[in-house]
């Protein structure tokens, strides 16, 4: 397909591919932005007072948020509850490769825009949609947000202490694995499109993306049945492992695993306790998992003399997996990320100077695509509908006073 501005662009990946993105939030937005980031042109539709969390940017971030899922993408305006609106979409459809939207199921159906009037326009365009609980099944008209998926998937029951009550993930971790599969399912019908010319309808449910990641909490209700405590606080989901767990320190915490038994035997080296490698109770890993207390109370009273940084230093120095727990300005300065160009500095015209992430996709050979920092509403109105479509200088007035854009 034709792009706007696509003569411009270096080659990555995805360079002449088109994407109208309809999506609000987390997952379509983050699945657009992966797109956006491997060269796709991102064209972002929103309605006339911007998209949902654009429009809640007063309160808690969300404008940060909105500008992390955002970038490189161009954004225009549509009422799409008019007969005109619905008309611009089906002409940027028509000149598009992938559509992405998470409405509820049946709304775009309803709005007349739903991938069979969309395939009339264009065969070849690859629809994506994702939702809480997927377009079939009895859940297809529940309301879904990751809070209520967190729920209704096991996150919260799983998370937090066996003496205490259930806790949410601090991370909306259903929003962006449903976001991070949408990215895999619309990739694997663009492929499929390669070979035979024809676009095809993808989905992906909240529900059905996260299920997986349940999978160690899951074999020890396998292999214990009703003896499997609900949670297990930082211990490990499975208890399966030991050590496994959060240790205080001087000036905070250390996360401390060992896998293997010789992981363990370096860590005693570390602290200086190597005569308790012959000890019954730490000489295999389930034997440790049995003494799990005693192997706790062991390692934490050796890091509570430390600082976080010096046990974290010396574990790594001993092939021990271990990390400091870092608070969110230490993640954002986080050098290896930095050095990597995950994270970058851009100066964003209504953020000012901020901390951004790229895609988490590194195509060797190719360099990052410079981030753009996310746009005004509506910047792009003239150059996508005038520009790229043809729409004269008047035929776009008239659209603006009809409240069409």
């Amino acid at each position: 397909m034709n792009t706007p501005h696509a003569a411009t662009q270096p080659q990555y990946p995805l360079s002449g591919i088109t994407v109208i993105d309809l999506s609000h939030v987390y997952n379509g937005p983050y699945a657009a932005f992966l797109m956006a980031m491997a060269g796709a042109e991102v064209i972002k539709v929103e309605p006339p007072g911007g998209e949902h969390l654009r429009s809640r940017g007063d309160m808690g971030g969300a404008a940060f948020a909105f500008a992390m899922l955002n970038s490189n993408k161009k954004s225009v305006t549509l009422n799409l509850k008019t007969e005109k609106g619905r008309g611009l979409l089906k002409e940027l459809a028509a000149r598009a490769d992938i559509l992405v939207e998470n409405f509820a199921p049946g709304v775009t159906d309803r709005l007349g825009i739903g991938p069979a009037e969309l395939h009339k326009v264009n065969p070849r365009l690859i629809y994506g949609s994702s939702s809480g609980y997927g377009k079939s099944g009895p859940y297809r008209d529940y309301p879904a947000m990751d809070l209520v998926m967190q729920a209704m998937c096991g996150i919260i029951n799983s998370t937090g202490f066996p003496d205490q009550p259930p806790v949410k993930s601090g991370v909306a971790l259903c929003d962006f694995s449903a976001g991070t599969h949408l990215y895999a399912a619309i990739m694997t019908a663009l492929y499929e499109r390669e070979r035979t010319g024809k676009g095809r309808v993808v989905e992906v449910s909240m529900q059905d993306s996260i299920y997986s990641s349940l999978a160690s909490n899951l074999g020890m209700m396998h292999a214990r049945g009703a003896d499997a405590p609900e949670r297990t606080g930082n211990r490990h989901a499975g208890l399966g492992i030991s050590p496994y767990n959060v240790y205080a320190t001087k000036d905070g915490y250390v996360v401390l695993n060992a896998p293997g038994d010789h992981h363990f035997r370096s860590i005693l080296d570390v602290m200086g306790r190597g005569d308790l490698k012959e000890d019954p109770r730490f000489l295999t890993r389930s034997s440790r998992v049995t003494n799990t207390e005693a192997v706790d109370e062991l390692i934490e009273g050796w890091t509570r003399t430390q600082t976080k940084n010096a046990v974290a230093q010396r574990m790594i120095a001993a092939a021990v997996p271990c990390a400091a727990v870092r608070d969110l300005h230490e993640v954002m300065q986080d050098e290896n990320m930095h050095a990597r160009g995950s994270l970058q500095w851009i100066d964003h015209p209504e953020l000012g100077r901020v901390v951004l992430p790229h895609s988490p996709l590194a195509f060797e050979g190719t360099e990052r695509r410079p981030l753009e920092p996310s746009q005004a509403i509506s910047a792009s109105n003239d150059a996508v509908f005038g520009k790229w479509l043809g729409h004269s200088a008047e035929e776009l007035a008239a659209y603006r006073k009809e409240g069409v854009i």
